[in-house]
């Protein structure tokens, strides 16, 4: 289960949070007090239309509820649309999400451990 941040909130992360860089995502995390993960997403004018930006923003929003379950500890997340998105489908954003979410730690990383 996740919450909307407000656009402050969303600012606050990307001064103070980690980033995580690719071609069609950028993704912002910061551990919050709140007992709950909570996402925000932006898409800018640049990504196209208000068409293109809503698929942007529905791909995301598809990718995260499928990663969210591995999620653990209190985080808000922000997501931004890069001009890829709009052309990418969620199961390869999905990748692309857990990859960034595994480097910034707030997901488990499954790697095992030799005895």
């Amino acid at each position: 289960l996740h919450y909307p941040l407000r656009r402050q909130r969303q600012m606050c992360i990307r001064d103070r949070g980690k980033s995580f860089t690719h071609p069609a995502l950028v993704t912002y995390v910061m551990r919050n007090r709140a007992g709950i993960c909570r996402l925000g997403i932006t898409t800018s004018k640049k990504i196209g239309n208000s068409v293109e930006r809503n698929r942007s923003r529905r791909v995301i929003r598809a990718a995260f509820f499928t990663v969210s379950e591995e999620i653990s500890g209190n985080w808000d997340i922000v997501c931004v649309a890069r001009s890829r998105t709009k052309w990418i489908k969620s199961t390869d954003l999905e990748k692309i999400m857990r990859k960034q979410l595994c480097a910034a730690g707030v997901i488990p990383s499954k790697e095992k451990k030799n005895p």
